[in-house]
């Protein structure tokens, strides 16, 4: 019996094994139609919304279009070179705005470091309260935008808080009559150190969870070998948060070339165009220009925007390889 049943084994076996395989090819064809049956809505929303959306803005961008005819004005190059120099009376407004878009990108993130840092070094020190001082300090980034704009604006008004303040005080003289948005001396100035209140939280809470993941160890044979606290932090703390640092950095660059929204709500790029920034004129040439054919034109200077933004980008990563 014994010998039958090895045989009878060895008979069936050549004839299981493509059963086998047949099954095993049914079950992994069933497993990648399941997948691709969960993944396939996403990626054709992807392909909708982003794929297309973006080749038809970087077509747009050689075109004149209003939103409204059918067809647009092919005109190549033409809407690059009026936004560089050809249009007499566009190049000279985005010269200024690209100006004040470049002050507000090396301001902000600046001060957003020199400022963040120290908080966070002074936070990661606190023994107690630690969690309620880092909700303080993270308030100012959940509150809404455009509330807080608003409230802003009412506080810098002529007749606002801090003027009221300065003249309570004895420091009349450093109140402004027209208020601080009114001024074309300190409506930018106003508007960056806004831009840095907004966005310190994220960057200390970046620099704090940074402090906490140095080795202690490593901060204790510093203090053993005589380093002092200054020296400690030049040369392995600040050192160790490079990374941080550069993402940070990052961050306020990539909002000063496209956020507009701070400059709409509380200048719209008054007073005389102090405060106009590129983003705010992409803006501009896309909904606030009627009938006019400047879509293309705005969907250029998305692109020109872009690309400032890409190279940023590249140099930054190039920089950060050196200094690792």
């Amino acid at each position: 019996m014994s010998t039958l049943t090895t045989e009878d084994r060895a008979g069936r076996l050549p004839e299981e094994a493509p059963r086998r395989d047949r099954g095993r090819s049914r079950s992994r064809w069933g497993r990648w139609l399941t997948g691709w049956a969960f993944v396939l809505p996403a990626v054709a929303l992807f392909l909708l919304m982003g794929v297309y959306t973006i080749g038809t803005g970087f077509a747009l961008s050689f075109a004149k279009w209003n939103g409204f005819t059918p067809e647009w004005k092919w005109t190549g190059f033409q809407n690059y070179l009026d936004l560089l120099y050809a249009d007499p009376a566009l190049a000279p407004e985005l010269r200024r705005a690209a100006w004040n878009t470049f002050q507000v990108m090396v301001a902000v993130p600046a001060l957003t470091v020199a400022i963040s840092l120290p908080l966070a070094v002074a936070l990661n020190s606190v023994k107690r309260l630690r969690g309620v001082l880092r909700s303080v300090y993270f308030l100012p980034y959940v509150t809404t935008g455009i509330a807080v704009y608003y409230a802003w604006r009412y506080v810098l008004e002529p007749d606002g808080a801090i003027n009221v303040l300065l003249r309570s005080v004895g420091l009349g003289s450093l109140s402004q009559p027209q208020g601080f948005l009114g001024n074309p001396d300190t409506a930018l100035p106003t508007l960056i150190l806004i831009l840095v209140w907004s966005s310190v939280p994220v960057a200390t809470l970046l620099y704090l969870s940074g402090l906490q993941a140095i080795d202690p160890n490593v901060i204790e044979a510093a203090h053993i070998d005589g380093a002092a606290p200054r020296q400690v932090m030049r040369r392995i703390v600040w050192p160790l948060l490079t990374p941080l640092t550069a993402a940070i950095v990052l961050l306020g660059v990539r909002d000063a070339l496209h956020g507009f929204q701070i400059f709409l709500i509380m200048t719209n790029g008054g007073p005389g165009g102090h405060t106009d920034v590129l983003g705010l004129q992409v803006y501009r040439l896309s909904f606030m220009k009627g009938l006019a054919q400047t879509l293309g034109m705005a969907s250029a200077l998305g692109w020109l925007l872009f690309a400032g933004a890409l190279l940023l980008t590249l140099v930054n990563a190039r920089l950060l390889r050196r200094i690792r």
